[in-house]
């Protein structure tokens, strides 16, 4: 079965109030790394970037702030939040289990179609890997993990993984780009889908758990090259 087409603007505006959609705007900002990770939040050029008032920037934020992307403080404003790596280390456990269940149910649901699509994002992970664009494949690697989750066909635990996953961003970009390449972590998402299309449901949960384990891995690599900077 296809995917339904992408929702067009109007439909996005019909279905949504305007700070939900300036949420979406801010945090495709912050997920694609334009807005960095400890950088003020500046409302009144968020405000002229989308052209409306600062009123619908200030509720998006606060809705931002609800997910744990940003944090606010009291006469500075609002922040990209930053995590440490305990708490990081707190949100992979959790990461580590829901990983195995998305395996597990996906191997068990994925039509023949969604098999192919997996597929090829992972031939544009390639490609991206190819010409060492680690901006792209980070956002390929988000893309490819969203879909699986949505694959699962658990709308709680979409939910709750997506929730999760968001305070991981500065770990899983940095994990790519210091802590050991992102040509292994495809490599990993590859034989995941390979489990997926053999409708291996205990061999797909076992490896996107282990994926989880050796992205946590690259986490502390990284934070380890960070800390002798």
């Amino acid at each position: 079965m296809a995917r339904a087409a992408a929702p067009t603007v109007l439909q996005l505006v019909q279905s949504n109030s305007l700070p939900a959609l300036v949420q979406i705007e801010i945090e495709q900002l912050i997920l694609g790394g334009e807005l960095a990770v400890g950088q003020r939040i500046n409302e009144s050029e968020l405000a002229s970037r989308f052209r409306t008032s600062r009123g619908p920037i200030r509720e998006a934020l606060r809705a931002l702030e609800e997910s744990r992307l940003v944090r606010s403080e009291k006469n500075r404003g609002v922040f990209v939040r930053e995590i440490s790596v305990t708490e990081a280390d707190e949100i992979y456990d959790v990461r580590e289990a829901l990983d195995q269940l998305i395996g597990q149910r996906v191997a068990e649901r994925a039509t023949p179609e969604q098999i192919r699509e997996l597929k090829a994002v992972l031939a544009e992970m390639d490609r991206a890997t190819a010409k060492q664009d680690i901006k792209c494949y980070h956002a390929l690697n988000l893309k490819f993990h969203d879909m699986l989750v949505e694959f699962a066909g658990n709308a709680r635990l979409a939910e709750s993984y997506r929730l999760l996953t968001k305070g991981l961003l500065l770990f899983r970009l940095r994990g790519l780009q210091d802590g050991g390449g992102f040509a292994v972590s495809n490599t990993e998402h590859k034989a995941v889908v390979d489990a997926l299309a053999a409708r291996d449901s205990t061999r797909a949960g076992r490896l996107l758990r282990q994926h989880a384990i050796e992205s946590r891995a690259r986490m502390h690599r990284a934070a380890a090259v960070a800390d002798t900077i």
